[in-house]
């Protein structure tokens, strides 16, 4: 491999810097107003939010791991501590005998009632404040892109289990 091709030029690994920092802020700032407001943790708050937003408010547990990026047993403990507090109920899917389907309580929508007016707070102060607004297009439509080329390989959440017993 040459020098060339394992190095990146100046303004893309200060891309890279830049975004990483202002993800660090971001979420920092995001975690903070979610756990004051609602006692929810970041991973808890995205959760809820998928839910809400989908149709039926309800998701196969490894389709909602995929969709916020997150581990089939680390969902199945923040799944258990909604479903302790409430927020959200888990069963049997309807579809899949081995599946099972997270749905949010009205519980869980209130406290995204409660949480979201916060939250839009937190990132128009933090993190659009400095944008114009063709910033913000511009913006959109460049992490859309990384993040379609991104999801172009399936999440490990969606990867086949792997079996025991030396099968």
């Amino acid at each position: 491999m040459t020098d060339e091709a394992a190095s990146l030029k100046p303004a893309e690994l200060g891309a890279y810097f830049a975004l990483i920092e202002v993800g660090s802020l971001l979420r920092h700032a995001v975690e903070l107003q979610l756990k004051e407001a609602g006692g929810l943790s970041y991973v808890q708050f995205q959760l809820l939010a998928t839910l809400g937003d989908s149709p039926k408010g309800a998701m196969r547990m490894t389709d909602l791991a995929d969709g916020v990026v997150y581990s089939r047993s680390g969902l199945t403990h923040q799944a258990g501590l909604l479903e302790s507090a409430g927020l959200v109920t888990r069963a049997p899917s309807v579809d899949d005998e081995r599946g099972v389907t997270v749905t949010i309580t009205d519980a869980g929508r209130a406290v995204l009632a409660t949480v979201f007016p916060g939250h839009i707070d937190v990132l128009k102060k933090v993190f659009l404040a400095p944008l114009s607004s063709t910033d913000v297009d511009e913006l959109q439509r460049t992490l859309t892109a990384v993040r379609d080329h991104m999801r172009s390989t399936p999440p490990r959440s969606a990867a086949p289990r792997k079996r025991g017993g030396g099968r």
